[in-house]
């Protein structure tokens, strides 16, 4: 059996100087090659270097690390930290931990999946918004909890979450 390059693999992402981003993976992918069960700590490199996991990163991780495009796209599916598009320009998680299902938090998360058109785990059309869950913040005292752009409030009603995602919109005037 020969060695082949991952250009010549079916369905493989180019790995030269044609394709800046696979290059550049597999570079990280080889930095880090002889630690023992390295997959899930270069996700988080490309992840940290991208912003996100590009289209080819399976292909190029399955061939740098002598892995099945499964075991890679499993790991991949698996954790929710890990992303398959680019981050929203905003991020808005919502608590659905007991205390805050307590104070209401179901009826905030079928506020915001209406009000802006998204399921959890998805984003706006254009980008600009994603909502997604967090199963406690540690702020049951101040419940329903959210985090919007990285802030945490308390304490949130449908028509604050509206004003908080109002105001952490690209363009928004209120810092």
């Amino acid at each position: 059996m020969t060695e082949r390059s991952l250009s010549e693999i079916p369905g493989g992402a180019s790995n030269d100087a044609a394709d800046p981003v696979s290059a550049r993976i597999g570079e990280i992918a080889r930095a880090r090659a002889g630690e023992p069960g390295p997959l899930l700590e270069v996700l988080h490199d490309v992840q940290h270097e991208f912003g996100w996991l590009p289209e080819s990163t399976v292909a190029v991780l399955a061939h740098e690390l002598n892995l099945s495009r499964a075991e890679v796209h499993g790991v991949i599916s698996f954790y929710s930290d890990l992303r398959t598009s680019p981050a929203p320009d905003v991020e808005v998680s919502l608590c659905r931990g007991e205390a805050c299902q307590a104070m209401g938090s179901e009826a905030l998360v079928e506020h915001a999946k209406k009000q802006l058109g998204v399921g959890i785990g998805e984003q706006t059309d254009d980008g600009s918004i994603g909502l997604g869950q967090i199963f406690c913040f540690g702020n049951c005292a101040l419940g329903p909890t959210a985090s919007v752009a990285g802030r945490l409030h308390g304490r949130v009603s449908p028509e604050r979450l509206d004003a908080l995602i109002a105001d952490a919109r690209p363009g928004s005037r209120t810092p």
